[in-house]
């Protein structure tokens, strides 16, 4: 790693790569491939009732080329600095958020239910006082307590790996 005011100690991204998940995003962008191709290629138009071409095509666009190109796009990445740890959620974060650990109670590693906890993932506000979580894929991370109560989930593949590099930073 590089030296200096920005040296990073941890580093890791990650992807929506789950295949239930593909699955999920599959199964009705084949759908609406096969009804595009069916209806603007060979004119054979699909269902009792079927939607206009241009219907068809800007949902073709949105949904069977967009949406399977976003969740592809979807990354997590999570660093820990000489400064402190920051996170970015490509698309949404168009730069680093630094995560203040200003009044860290307890920075522990643990599995959670991120359905259950979470409603999911992705950037997430928990379910019954669990605080905010930052996850993609899995059930472990890193969980931050602060003094006031707050809490503050990093999902990792590298949870302890993102816990250790944390407490350096923090001296701990």
């Amino acid at each position: 790693m590089s030296s200096g005011k920005n040296n990073i100690t941890f580093h890791e991204e990650q992807q929506f790569r789950e295949s239930w998940v593909w699955i999920i995003i599959s199964i009705p962008t084949l759908i609406l491939w096969y009804i595009t191709i069916q209806q603007l290629i060979f004119g054979n138009p699909v269902g009792n009732n079927p939607g206009s071409d241009t219907m068809i095509f800007v949902f073709w666009v949105l949904f069977g080329i967009l949406l399977p190109l976003f969740f592809y796009r979807l990354k997590l990445i999570t660093e820990v600095r000489d400064e402190g740890l920051y996170v970015r959620f490509v698309p949404f974060h168009f730069s680093f958020v630094k995560i203040s650990l200003d009044d860290l109670k307890k920075c522990y590693v643990r599995t959670y239910d991120p359905i259950g906890e979470y409603g999911g993932w992705g950037i997430r506000c928990g379910l019954f006082g669990h605080g905010k979580a930052y996850n993609v894929s899995g059930d472990e991370g890193v969980q931050l307590e602060y003094n006031g109560g707050k809490r503050l989930l990093i999902g990792s593949q590298k949870a302890q790996q993102l816990k250790s590099a944390i407490d350096l930073c923090e001296g701990k």
